[in-house]
Protein backbone atom coordinates (compact mmCIF):
# COMPACT_ATOMS: atom_id res chain seq x y z
CA UNK A 1 0.00 0.00 0.00
CA UNK A 2 2.50 1.94 0.61
CA UNK A 3 4.61 1.73 -2.05
CA UNK A 4 0.87 1.87 -4.11
CA UNK A 5 0.98 5.31 -2.39
CA UNK A 6 4.49 5.98 -3.24
CA UNK A 7 3.96 5.82 -7.44
CA UNK A 8 0.82 8.01 -7.10
CA UNK A 9 2.19 10.89 -5.42
CA UNK A 10 5.84 10.37 -8.14
CA UNK A 11 3.80 12.67 -10.60
CA UNK A 12 2.96 15.56 -8.37
CA UNK A 13 6.42 15.25 -6.36
CA UNK A 14 7.53 15.76 -10.13
CA UNK A 15 5.19 18.49 -10.89
CA UNK A 16 6.18 20.46 -7.25
CA UNK A 17 10.11 20.10 -7.75
CA UNK A 18 9.43 21.34 -11.75
CA UNK A 19 7.48 24.34 -11.51
CA UNK A 20 7.36 25.32 -8.16
CA UNK A 21 11.30 24.41 -6.52
CA UNK A 22 13.21 25.15 -9.22
CA UNK A 23 11.81 28.31 -9.95
CA UNK A 24 12.11 29.51 -6.36
CA UNK A 25 15.78 28.21 -6.02
CA UNK A 26 16.27 30.70 -9.57
CA UNK A 27 14.89 33.23 -7.88
CA UNK A 28 17.25 32.85 -5.00
CA UNK A 29 20.35 32.59 -7.11
CA UNK A 30 19.46 35.48 -9.13
CA UNK A 31 18.79 37.51 -5.28
CA UNK A 32 22.54 36.92 -4.43
CA UNK A 33 24.30 37.00 -7.40
CA UNK A 34 25.44 39.78 -10.70
CA UNK A 35 27.55 40.10 -13.50
CA UNK A 36 30.18 42.76 -13.37
CA UNK A 37 31.45 44.30 -16.43
CA UNK A 38 33.42 41.38 -17.87
CA UNK A 39 30.12 39.49 -17.84
CA UNK A 40 31.60 37.27 -14.75
CA UNK A 41 29.09 36.17 -11.80
CA UNK A 42 30.01 37.27 -8.77
CA UNK A 43 27.83 36.99 -4.73
CA UNK A 44 26.57 40.18 -3.97
CA UNK A 45 24.45 41.80 -1.40
CA UNK A 46 23.57 44.42 -3.91
CA UNK A 47 19.83 43.67 -4.25
CA UNK A 48 19.01 43.92 -0.81
CA UNK A 49 21.46 47.22 0.13
CA UNK A 50 19.17 48.69 -2.90
CA UNK A 51 16.26 47.87 -0.74
CA UNK A 52 17.13 48.83 2.67
CA UNK A 53 19.50 51.54 1.57
CA UNK A 54 18.59 52.92 -1.44
CA UNK A 55 17.34 56.82 -2.32
CA UNK A 56 14.53 57.94 0.60
CA UNK A 57 10.95 59.22 0.50
CA UNK A 58 8.85 60.65 2.62
CA UNK A 59 6.62 58.02 4.33
CA UNK A 60 2.82 58.79 3.68
CA UNK A 61 1.41 55.99 5.79
CA UNK A 62 -1.99 55.54 7.33
CA UNK A 63 -1.77 59.36 7.11
CA UNK A 64 1.27 60.18 8.62
CA UNK A 65 2.29 63.28 6.48
CA UNK A 66 -0.88 64.51 5.32
CA UNK A 67 -2.85 64.12 8.87
CA UNK A 68 -0.03 64.19 11.22
CA UNK A 69 2.62 66.42 9.87
CA UNK A 70 4.99 63.78 10.41
CA UNK A 71 7.99 63.50 7.60
CA UNK A 72 9.56 60.13 8.25
CA UNK A 73 12.07 59.53 5.57
CA UNK A 74 11.94 55.86 4.79
CA UNK A 75 13.92 53.88 1.52
CA UNK A 76 11.60 53.84 -1.25
CA UNK A 77 10.72 50.08 -1.16
CA UNK A 78 10.07 49.95 2.33
CA UNK A 79 7.24 53.18 1.88
CA UNK A 80 6.10 50.92 -1.39
CA UNK A 81 5.68 47.83 0.55
CA UNK A 82 4.30 49.57 3.17
CA UNK A 83 1.58 51.14 0.36
CA UNK A 84 0.77 48.05 -0.48
CA UNK A 85 0.34 46.34 2.64
CA UNK A 86 -1.99 49.25 3.54
CA UNK A 87 -4.30 48.59 0.41
CA UNK A 88 -4.21 45.16 0.27
CA UNK A 89 -5.67 45.22 3.84
CA UNK A 90 -8.50 47.62 3.65
CA UNK A 91 -9.81 46.00 -0.26
CA UNK A 92 -9.72 42.71 2.32
CA UNK A 93 -11.82 43.95 5.40
CA UNK A 94 -14.12 45.11 2.45
CA UNK A 95 -14.04 41.59 0.90
CA UNK A 96 -15.09 40.35 4.53
CA UNK A 97 -17.74 43.14 5.33
CA UNK A 98 -19.36 42.14 1.84
CA UNK A 99 -18.67 38.47 1.53
CA UNK A 100 -19.83 36.95 4.99
CA UNK A 101 -23.24 38.15 4.75
CA UNK A 102 -23.17 36.65 1.10
CA UNK A 103 -21.81 33.03 2.20
CA UNK A 104 -24.54 33.59 4.64
CA UNK A 105 -27.39 33.29 2.79
CA UNK A 106 -25.90 31.33 0.44
CA UNK A 107 -25.35 28.43 3.07
CA UNK A 108 -28.77 29.24 4.01
CA UNK A 109 -30.25 28.36 0.70
CA UNK A 110 -28.22 26.09 0.36
CA UNK A 111 -29.20 24.03 3.60
CA UNK A 112 -32.66 24.57 2.94
CA UNK A 113 -32.40 23.24 -0.23
CA UNK A 114 -33.80 26.19 -2.12
CA UNK A 115 -33.29 25.73 -5.77
CA UNK A 116 -32.08 29.05 -6.21
CA UNK A 117 -29.02 28.50 -3.97
CA UNK A 118 -27.10 26.87 -7.14
CA UNK A 119 -27.85 29.28 -9.41
CA UNK A 120 -26.55 32.08 -7.04
CA UNK A 121 -23.76 30.69 -6.26
CA UNK A 122 -22.99 30.09 -9.87
CA UNK A 123 -23.39 34.05 -10.63
CA UNK A 124 -20.17 34.61 -7.33
CA UNK A 125 -18.03 31.52 -9.47
CA UNK A 126 -18.49 33.05 -12.74
CA UNK A 127 -16.90 36.23 -12.59
CA UNK A 128 -13.70 33.79 -11.84
CA UNK A 129 -13.78 32.32 -14.99
CA UNK A 130 -12.94 35.68 -16.79
CA UNK A 131 -9.79 36.92 -17.92
CA UNK A 132 -8.53 39.10 -15.12
CA UNK A 133 -6.91 41.48 -17.42
CA UNK A 134 -10.63 41.84 -19.37
CA UNK A 135 -12.68 42.18 -16.30
CA UNK A 136 -10.50 45.25 -14.55
CA UNK A 137 -10.66 46.30 -18.36
CA UNK A 138 -14.48 46.49 -17.62
CA UNK A 139 -14.10 49.05 -14.52
CA UNK A 140 -12.76 51.76 -16.63
CA UNK A 141 -15.59 51.71 -18.86
CA UNK A 142 -17.35 51.76 -15.72
CA UNK A 143 -15.26 54.38 -13.56
CA UNK A 144 -13.48 56.43 -16.45
CA UNK A 145 -14.24 60.57 -16.41
CA UNK A 146 -16.63 59.69 -19.09
CA UNK A 147 -17.32 56.96 -18.28
CA UNK A 148 -21.24 55.04 -17.59
CA UNK A 149 -20.79 55.98 -13.94
CA UNK A 150 -19.83 59.88 -14.35
CA UNK A 151 -22.29 60.17 -17.07
CA UNK A 152 -25.26 58.76 -15.19
CA UNK A 153 -24.04 61.60 -12.32
CA UNK A 154 -24.20 64.30 -13.93
CA UNK A 155 -27.66 63.83 -15.44
CA UNK A 156 -28.34 63.79 -11.79
CA UNK A 157 -25.97 67.01 -11.40
CA UNK A 158 -23.28 65.58 -9.62
CA UNK A 159 -20.09 65.25 -10.81
CA UNK A 160 -18.06 63.87 -12.55
CA UNK A 161 -16.02 62.18 -9.33
CA UNK A 162 -12.45 61.12 -9.99
CA UNK A 163 -12.82 57.57 -9.60
CA UNK A 164 -9.68 56.11 -11.42
CA UNK A 165 -6.02 56.45 -10.92
CA UNK A 166 -6.59 56.87 -6.29
CA UNK A 167 -6.48 54.29 -4.07
CA UNK A 168 -10.05 54.12 -4.31
CA UNK A 169 -9.78 52.82 -8.22
CA UNK A 170 -7.19 50.21 -7.38
CA UNK A 171 -9.40 49.23 -4.06
CA UNK A 172 -11.89 48.40 -6.04
CA UNK A 173 -10.35 46.29 -8.34
CA UNK A 174 -8.96 44.55 -5.76
CA UNK A 175 -12.38 44.02 -4.35
CA UNK A 176 -13.93 42.81 -7.19
CA UNK A 177 -11.58 41.15 -8.17
CA UNK A 178 -10.85 38.52 -5.35
CA UNK A 179 -14.04 39.13 -3.24
CA UNK A 180 -15.13 35.54 -4.71
CA UNK A 181 -12.20 34.03 -3.14
CA UNK A 182 -13.59 35.43 0.55
CA UNK A 183 -16.98 33.88 -0.30
CA UNK A 184 -16.27 30.35 -1.25
CA UNK A 185 -14.20 29.34 1.42
CA UNK A 186 -16.27 30.66 4.06
CA UNK A 187 -19.36 29.37 2.36
CA UNK A 188 -17.57 26.01 1.98
CA UNK A 189 -17.68 26.21 6.04
CA UNK A 190 -20.95 27.46 6.81
CA UNK A 191 -23.09 24.78 4.39
CA UNK A 192 -21.30 22.50 7.15
CA UNK A 193 -22.56 24.01 10.36
CA UNK A 194 -24.91 20.96 11.62
CA UNK A 195 -28.69 22.37 11.94
CA UNK A 196 -29.07 20.93 15.23
CA UNK A 197 -26.48 23.32 16.57
CA UNK A 198 -28.44 26.26 15.82
CA UNK A 199 -32.02 24.52 16.92
CA UNK A 200 -30.61 23.90 20.08
CA UNK A 201 -28.74 27.39 20.70
CA UNK A 202 -32.58 28.28 19.87
CA UNK A 203 -34.32 26.07 22.63
CA UNK A 204 -31.97 27.44 25.23
CA UNK A 205 -33.06 30.61 24.72
CA UNK A 206 -30.73 32.30 22.13
CA UNK A 207 -31.85 34.93 20.14
CA UNK A 208 -30.38 35.09 16.57
CA UNK A 209 -27.90 37.87 17.09
CA UNK A 210 -26.85 35.97 19.71
CA UNK A 211 -26.68 33.00 18.08
CA UNK A 212 -24.55 34.39 15.12
CA UNK A 213 -22.25 35.70 17.86
CA UNK A 214 -21.55 32.79 19.63
CA UNK A 215 -22.13 29.98 17.50
CA UNK A 216 -22.47 30.78 13.68
CA UNK A 217 -19.43 33.69 13.63
CA UNK A 218 -16.90 30.94 15.51
CA UNK A 219 -17.69 28.25 13.96
CA UNK A 220 -17.17 29.68 10.74
CA UNK A 221 -13.49 31.31 11.70
CA UNK A 222 -11.82 28.31 9.94
CA UNK A 223 -13.23 29.89 6.53
CA UNK A 224 -12.87 33.17 7.75
CA UNK A 225 -9.04 32.58 8.20
CA UNK A 226 -8.46 31.21 4.48
CA UNK A 227 -10.47 33.76 2.55
CA UNK A 228 -8.53 36.47 4.55
CA UNK A 229 -5.70 34.50 3.33
CA UNK A 230 -7.25 34.09 -0.27
CA UNK A 231 -7.84 37.62 -0.50
CA UNK A 232 -4.77 39.77 1.06
CA UNK A 233 -1.68 37.57 -0.16
CA UNK A 234 -2.64 38.43 -4.34
CA UNK A 235 -3.91 41.68 -3.17
CA UNK A 236 -0.73 42.36 -1.55
CA UNK A 237 1.07 40.98 -4.91
CA UNK A 238 -0.79 42.14 -7.92
CA UNK A 239 0.38 44.51 -10.44
CA UNK A 240 -2.07 44.22 -13.14
CA UNK A 241 -4.84 46.33 -10.92
CA UNK A 242 -2.51 49.15 -9.80
CA UNK A 243 -1.57 49.15 -13.54
CA UNK A 244 -4.76 49.70 -15.33
CA UNK A 245 -6.84 51.10 -12.68
CA UNK A 246 -3.66 53.64 -11.24
CA UNK A 247 -3.02 54.43 -14.50
CA UNK A 248 0.60 53.57 -14.06
CA UNK A 249 1.01 56.51 -11.63
CA UNK A 250 1.17 54.07 -8.09
CA UNK A 251 4.12 51.87 -7.49
CA UNK A 252 3.33 49.14 -5.39
CA UNK A 253 5.25 46.23 -4.43
CA UNK A 254 3.85 43.97 -7.33
CA UNK A 255 5.02 46.11 -10.05
CA UNK A 256 8.21 47.37 -8.33
CA UNK A 257 8.98 43.78 -9.01
CA UNK A 258 7.41 43.45 -12.06
CA UNK A 259 9.30 47.08 -13.41
CA UNK A 260 12.74 45.28 -11.79
CA UNK A 261 12.69 42.50 -14.24
CA UNK A 262 10.81 43.64 -17.56
CA UNK A 263 11.74 47.39 -17.73
CA UNK A 264 15.45 47.83 -15.63
CA UNK A 265 16.59 44.18 -16.05
CA UNK A 266 18.22 44.39 -13.07
CA UNK A 267 16.79 40.92 -11.74
CA UNK A 268 19.25 40.96 -8.52
CA UNK A 269 17.13 43.60 -6.76
CA UNK A 270 13.69 42.39 -8.46
CA UNK A 271 14.78 38.48 -7.25
CA UNK A 272 15.57 40.07 -3.55
CA UNK A 273 12.46 41.77 -3.59
CA UNK A 274 10.74 38.84 -4.48
CA UNK A 275 12.40 36.88 -1.59
CA UNK A 276 11.09 39.43 1.18
CA UNK A 277 7.83 39.70 -0.07
CA UNK A 278 7.53 36.00 -0.04
CA UNK A 279 8.96 35.62 3.43
CA UNK A 280 6.28 37.78 4.37
CA UNK A 281 3.48 35.75 2.61
CA UNK A 282 5.17 32.30 4.65
CA UNK A 283 4.95 34.18 7.83
CA UNK A 284 1.35 35.74 7.03
CA UNK A 285 0.44 32.47 6.02
CA UNK A 286 1.14 30.59 8.55
CA UNK A 287 -0.05 32.91 11.04
CA UNK A 288 -3.84 32.67 9.71
CA UNK A 289 -3.29 28.81 9.17
CA UNK A 290 -2.56 28.31 13.28
CA UNK A 291 -5.39 30.54 14.39
CA UNK A 292 -7.72 28.63 11.49
CA UNK A 293 -6.02 25.08 12.86
CA UNK A 294 -6.45 25.87 16.98
CA UNK A 295 -10.08 27.25 16.12
CA UNK A 296 -10.81 23.60 14.78
CA UNK A 297 -9.15 22.11 17.20
CA UNK A 298 -11.25 23.66 19.69
CA UNK A 299 -14.36 22.76 17.48
CA UNK A 300 -15.36 26.77 16.98
CA UNK A 301 -17.11 27.19 20.22
CA UNK A 302 -16.25 30.20 22.52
Amino acid sequence: MTRRFSRLTFPYIIWMLVFTIVPLLLVAFFAFTAYDQEGNLFFTWQGFNNIFSGSKTSLNWLGLHTIWGLDIQVPLYISVFLKSLSIAVVATIISLLFGYPVAWLLAKLKIAKKRSADFLLFLTVMPMWMNALLRTYAWLALLEPTGIINTFLKTLGIGPIQFLYNDFGIGLGMVYNYLPFMILPIYSVLVKIDPALLEAAGDLGADNTYTLRKVIIPLSLPGVYSGINMVLMPAMTTFLIPDLLGGGRYLLIGNAIQRQYMISRDYTTGSALTILLLIFVLISMSVVNRNSTEMSEAGGLI
